[in-house]
This record gives structure tokens, C-alpha cells and sequence, in this order.
């Protein structure tokens, strides 16, 4: 199984209308051939599938990518706190992780932010 390197970066919207390289997310997932999450060997190396949320002018948050009931996606920065405080992926389970690419996030303030996909590398070996 190789696990992938993903980031997102906000894309334009009306407070960035160039989009902003400054807020995003960098996380670890495995992907299937389409570049879709792999939901089989994600749960072979969960504990490998973290994030790191990057907003400018904020300190950086840790968390974890999971797989939710009903097979949506998340992500947790309290793994033990209440996964009502997941920022779940808008259809994560059906969008191909390929540069250029666009995707959705609910923000913890419940706003849907759009992101687009600006590297996709393998991660390091453990």
C-alpha cells in the first residue's frame, strides 16, 4: 500500500478572490489508481492518516483523517472529543484526490469552503 501526501489550498473566493496558498490542508491518505481514498487500506494504516490544517495567522491544528458512518470523511482534531467537531469532505468518498482538482470542506463554523489541489506526492516510508 503506498500512502499519498495531499494538500488543498483555498481557492478563490470572495475574501481571496486569487485563492490563498496561506490556508489549507496537508493530509495522508492511501489512493486507489483514480485517486480516490482507499477506504480498505486506510483502515490498515489509519493511525498514518493524519492532517494538518495551516491557516494564515492561526497555529497550525493536528488531527486525523476518518472514515465516518455511511462512508463520508473527516476530518478530526480531537480524536477523543465529540465527532460533532469534525470538517467533513463534501463527497470526499466520490472526488478523485488529482492536481488541479476541487473539493469541499464544512468548516467547523459549519461555512463550505472550496479548496483545490495543489500537489499530490507519495509520503515518506515509516
Amino acid at each position: 500500500m503506498t500512502l499519498s501526501i495531499i494538500r488543498l489550498e483555498l481557492a478563490r473566493d470572495p475574501a481571496h478572490p486569487s485563492g490563498s496558498a496561506g490556508h489549507g490542508y496537508e493530509f495522508v491518505a492511501p489512493l486507489d489508481a483514480e485517486g480516490h481514498i482507499d477506504a480498505e487500506a486506510w483502515r490498515k494504516a489509519r493511525d498514518r492518516c493524519r492532517v494538518r490544517r495551516f491557516w494564515e495567522g492561526d497555529p497550525d491544528e493536528m488531527g486525523h483523517l476518518v472514515h465516518r458512518r455511511g462512508g463520508s470523511w473527516a476530518f478530526r482534531y480531537d480524536v477523543v472529543g465529540d465527532p460533532g467537531e469534525d470538517e467533513p469532505g463534501y463527497k470526499f468518498d466520490a472526488h478523485a484526490f488529482k492536481l488541479g482538482e476541487y473539493v469541499s470542506l464544512r468548516e467547523a463554523d459549519g461555512a463550505l469552503m472550496t479548496f483545490q489541489v495543489t500537489s499530490v506526492r507519495p509520503a515518506p516510508e515509516r
